[in-house]
């Protein structure tokens, strides 16, 4: 066999295994969208204050690929939260970490309407 016929053969050898890599890390990611609507506008200072402090604190936790809060131009008072996370696993710990239940839990989800949309991305966007 020539030298290229061996290189390519043992290129096409270890692209499989990368595949194989990026398909299972593609399905083990988590990536959820939360769309917050306020329930009364005058907590809207108190709204962003917690939420900008609960991201901050999320984004340190194992597994939180990204987390971001993003408040509506259209819509006065929603707010949707882009969250990804590593895996089940990681977000089931998020949900039991100092974030969640010393800030979201106990002091966001009673200022809001609140609708977790579990979501993939489109492949190749």
């Amino acid at each position: 066999m020539s030298d290229w016929r061996f290189f390519a053969s043992a290129l096409k050898r270890e692209a499989r295994p990368l595949k194989q890599l990026t398909r299972s890390l593609e399905k083990t990611v988590i990536d959820l969208i939360v769309v917050l609507k306020i329930k009364d506008q005058q907590n809207l200072p108190l709204l962003r204050e917690l939420l900008a402090q609960q991201i901050l604190m999320s984004r340190q936790e194992p597994g939180c690929v990204r987390m971001e809060a993003h408040e509506s131009q259209a819509e006065a008072g929603t707010f949707f939260l882009v969250e990804q996370w590593a895996s089940q696993e990681a977000l089931d710990v998020h949900r039991k970490a100092h974030a969640c239940t010393t800030l979201y839990f106990p002091k966001v989800v009673p200022l809001v309407e609140r609708v977790p949309h579990p979501s993939k991305q489109l492949p190749g966007t």
